[in-house]
């Protein structure tokens, strides 16, 4: 869509580019028809498919005649369309959870008995989560959530940054050829495959030969999470060891450093950024992973018994919502959304965390004070 930001941009292609009259008039168009497309969109009118053809049309005339300046104004509207389509995805999900939180209040996040968290009282709920009685409390998603995702990542982590430095440091040129693309497409594998596989294989061998009480236990969804996101963290990161230049390694060989010594203090540090990126994507795949989860898990709104127990079953956040959002509806349906808000404001507190932690520890091993 194109804003009063996007039209005020004109003037000063203008300027830059000598902008004729025709391609100002194609401009105009593209702006007021994709201005209406959004506002009809809106309102729900099926009439909006008239301006939206008259916007495709403009484009393709524009990028026959002006093919420069509609090259512009197409990456401005995206950018502008990728900003406003994620506010608006955040504000209605905020908006449709508001019944909720309502309706629960502090009890959104209450135990079945009263407990004080950081000095504050959190009122106590009869039952977790109850339909029937209209009663939803987030407590078990939430640490069923925690619980999985710090599984996970304890397997993921390590393991992937590991892989990547064999990949990028020690592995011989044909290994390296054969096995990077095969963990590219074992990235690319949908996580319903990873759920299911884990399901009808590690699930039943667990519960048959360990002789577990429980299937689709939280260390089981947080093994397999951990496996998926395993090819996401190893590609990543090895993508930003073997983006540092070759004359750092030969600088550090020079001065008689080992290959594991300019691995452990050049190339290591050097991609820091990179490897973080990569160990954050997997721990927002972790976090936000649902058909994998919503597979193996026990679906089952309840604490561990006692609560350290990883081979209890639970539920999460994402599980809880793919599993119950058809048969939901009032305040049931506004539950789920209350607890998609709490998904979507611990990832951005973690994405913040981390990145704060990036930024501190680059300071620090470039020297700054």
């Amino acid at each position: 869509m194109l804003g009063s930001s996007s039209l005020e941009a004109i003037p000063r292609l203008d300027r830059r580019t000598d902008l004729s009259r025709e391609a100002a008039a194609m401009l105009a168009v593209l702006s007021v028809s994709l201005l209406g497309t959004f506002v009809l969109f809106l309102l729900n009118d099926l009439l909006a498919v008239v301006p939206l053809v008259a916007f495709l049309a403009a484009v393709g005339y524009g990028w026959v005649t002006q093919q420069d300046v509609t090259a512009r104004v197409l990456s401005l509207i995206a950018t502008a369309s990728t900003i406003a389509i994620l506010g608006l995805i955040t504000v209605f999900i905020f908006y449709r959870a508001v019944p909720a939180f309502r309706l629960m209040g502090a009890r959104l996040f209450g135990f079945t008995d009263p407990v004080t968290v950081l000095g504050v009282s959190l009122p106590a709920v009869e039952t977790f989560w109850s339909t029937g009685s209209n009663t939803y409390s987030l407590v078990p998603m939430i640490w069923g959530t925690l619980v999985t995702t710090a599984i996970a990542m304890v397997i993921a982590g390590p393991l992937g940054i590991a892989g990547a430095l064999f990949l990028a440091e020690i592995a011989p040129p044909m290994v390296r050829e054969v096995v990077k693309p095969g963990v590219e497409i074992l990235a690319g594998i949908p996580s319903i495959v990873y759920g299911y596989l884990g399901f009808v294989t590690l699930n039943t061998f667990l519960f048959e030969h360990l002789r577990m009480s429980n299937l689709g236990s939280l260390f089981l969804v947080g093994l397999v999470i951990g496996l998926m996101a395993l090819p996401t963290v190893v590609s990543v990161a090895d993508d930003a060891l073997t983006s540092v230049p070759a004359s750092m390694r030969d600088g550090s060989a020079a001065m008689g450093a080992t290959e594991w010594q300019t691995t452990k203090s050049i190339t290591l540090p050097a991609a820091l950024s990179g490897v973080s990126a990569a160990v954050l994507l997997g721990i927002g795949r972790a976090i936000g992973e649902t058909m994998a989860a919503t597979v193996i898990i026990g679906h089952s709104q309840q604490l561990p018994q006692p609560l350290a127990d990883v081979f209890a079953s639970t539920e999460t956040l994402t599980s809880l919502i793919a599993s119950q959002y058809g048969n939901a509806d009032g305040g049931h349906m506004s539950a789920l959304f209350a607890a998609g808000v709490v998904l979507f404001v611990t990832v951005l507190v973690l994405s913040i965390g981390a990145r704060r932690v990036e930024l501190r520890m680059e300071r620090k091993l470039g020297g700054e004070p």
